[in-house]
């Protein structure tokens, strides 16, 4: 038996596997004699049929199974000691020919790389303090929300709700068969474009609109048929107490809690960005490649979420090489990202798990899922594997945490940080 390494690129590699029959002449015999006992044909006894009869009968089954076999246990205990792959990796071709055996593999290797300087890298942070204004917009929004509509013989003002039979215009002809009726609210963003054009009009007025964006527009004839009027809930103490479940017992602590809790959804938000904004600096620093067969694999967990997502089996219509195709890019960002966080973890070598990251991991999954900390630990001690990945997941914000004493960081408000962004993503 003979293994040969080939080459492909610095971290893709052919290993070639070449065997001839001697080398699997034992376990040919021993494949032989375990089938022969289990073996009944018509003239001998039970166990009893001649090995010539068995090998001429079942002789290309058995031994290409066992060619299988030993394919498999050569590449276990031979190449995966030695070359330690990374990600799945491929067969190739398994050939059987005039007693030679040659069985190839694709195989990827961690790509051989150093850490830049991580003083050089510069990230920008979105640092945004909440205002008396924002948290005041967010209690209007509230108290609209918990208001009541009542109808109205008014004008249609950009505060309305309205009501209306909506039909399609074709060629400028009414579509009474597909009108339906649709409720309108201008206060929200997505009734904008009907806005401009109910705004003034009345009970059984006809408006024409065009729905839509560029090519894809549509005409429809609106006929209004009621007009609502908001009352907005009033800020009480009762108020205060009931949309904070008791936690604020007056306006004065519900205004408090109110921005605290904007204030964390903007910093969580600000980590979230922070992350997503250290990894596109330190992939594009660094250049390496990634083993093809990895990338497949990352490409692959992609599809498994579509498919988790859609309820277990993926949409009829899905392409799955065309979506493959679209996710490259971001497919190769998370396959560089999860060499560099190897390597971050052995430049920060303090990290430590602790039981109580896990404990507070646990708990944050236990109030989501609406379940017990107990249970939740049940859970994960019969599951190893998911079990394996919050480790990884605590590890990973672990190493975020040094970063921001490592890499130099750009605080600038939202709004610069938004408009930078949508550079960054029209560019």
């Amino acid at each position: 038996m003979e293994i040969t390494v080939n080459d492909i690129t610095s971290v893709d590699k052919e290993i070639v596997i070449s065997a001839q029959r001697e080398d699997l002449e034992p376990k040919f015999k021993e494949a032989y004699k375990k089938y022969r006992g289990q073996i009944n044909m018509p003239g001998f006894r039970p166990g009893k049929v001649p090995l010539k009869i068995v090998q001429k009968r079942f002789g290309d089954e058995i031994e290409q199974e066992e060619i299988s076999k030993y394919v498999q246990e050569i590449f276990e205990e031979e190449v995966v000691p030695e070359h330690d792959p990374i990600g799945e990796s491929e067969m190739l071709d398994l050939i059987w020919e005039n007693d030679e055996l040659e069985a190839k593999f694709k195989i990827g290797a961690r790509p051989d790389f150093e850490l830049e300087d991580l003083s050089e890298v510069t990230v920008d942070r979105m640092v945004h303090d909440v205002t008396d204004e924002e948290v005041e917009e967010e209690i209007n929004r509230q108290l609209e929300q918990q208001g009541n509509w009542e109808e109205v013989e008014e004008e249609i003002t950009e505060t309305s709700r309205v009501t209306v039979d909506a039909v399609p215009l074709e060629d400028g002809e009414p579509d009474e068969e597909n009108a339906a009726e649709e409720v309108i609210d201008l206060n929200r963003e997505e009734s904008e474009q009907f806005r401009d054009e109910l705004v003034g009009h009345a009970i059984g007025d006809k408006v024409e609109v065009e729905i839509g964006h560029d090519d894809h527009t549509h005409d429809f004839l609106l006929l209004v048929k009621k007009v609502e009027k908001l009352h907005k809930a009033e800020l009480t103490d009762a108020f205060a107490k009931e949309q904070s479940d008791g936690e604020a017992k007056n306006t004065d602590e519900y205004r408090s809690l109110v921005k605290s809790r904007i204030q964390n959804y903007y910093d969580q938000s600000a980590d979230d960005l922070f992350k997503n904004d250290v990894i596109d600096e330190l992939v594009d620093k660094h250049d390496l490649e990634v083993p093809d067969v990895f990338l497949s694999q990352v490409k692959n967990q992609f599809v498994q979420r579509v498919q988790q997502e859609s309820g277990g089996d993926l949409p009829a219509d899905f392409d799955e090489e065309s979506y493959k195709e679209n996710i490259h890019d971001r497919a190769l960002r998370d396959a560089k990202w999860f060499f560099l966080n190897e390597k971050l973890q052995e430049k920060f070598d303090d990290i430590e798990i602790k039981p109580e990251d896990i404990d507070e991991h646990l708990e944050m999954q236990a109030a989501q899922y609406g379940v017990t900390i107990d249970q939740m630990r049940n859970l994960f001690a019969q599951n190893p594997q998911q079990l394996e990945s919050l480790r990884n997941s605590i590890r990973e914000e672990k190493v975020f945490d040094k970063l921001k004493g490592e890499v130099a960081i750009n605080e600038i408000d939202k709004e610069t940080y938004q408009e930078k962004h949508d550079e960054k993503v029209n560019a």
